[in-house]
């Protein structure tokens, strides 16, 4: 074998092979969130929900205004424009 051949196998049989978590036996009520968790994530949702709405909206407004706004000053400068 060459020297680097035998460098691999030696590091290889340097690690250890890792073994298997053993299983809980705890009360597995004790590492999940249960209903009090799953209640404050719906809210969190909700709540996100509610506010990606209530941006869309007002975003949709702005955006109206501003046509609006734009579409007045054109209608004065025709009306105030006398080469028509």
């Amino acid at each position: 074998m060459s020297a680097l051949t035998e460098f691999a196998v030696s590091v290889i049989s340097l690690t250890s092979t890792p073994t298997p978590m053993p299983a809980y036996t705890g009360d597995p009520n004790l590492i999940t969130p249960g209903v009090v968790g799953f209640i404050a994530i719906f809210v969190i949702a909700v709540a996100t929900v509610f506010l990606l709405i209530d941006m869309n909206r007002r975003v949709r407004r702005t955006k109206y205004r501003e046509l609006v706004r734009q579409q007045i000053e054109e209608e004065q400068k025709a009306a105030s424009d006398p080469t028509e």
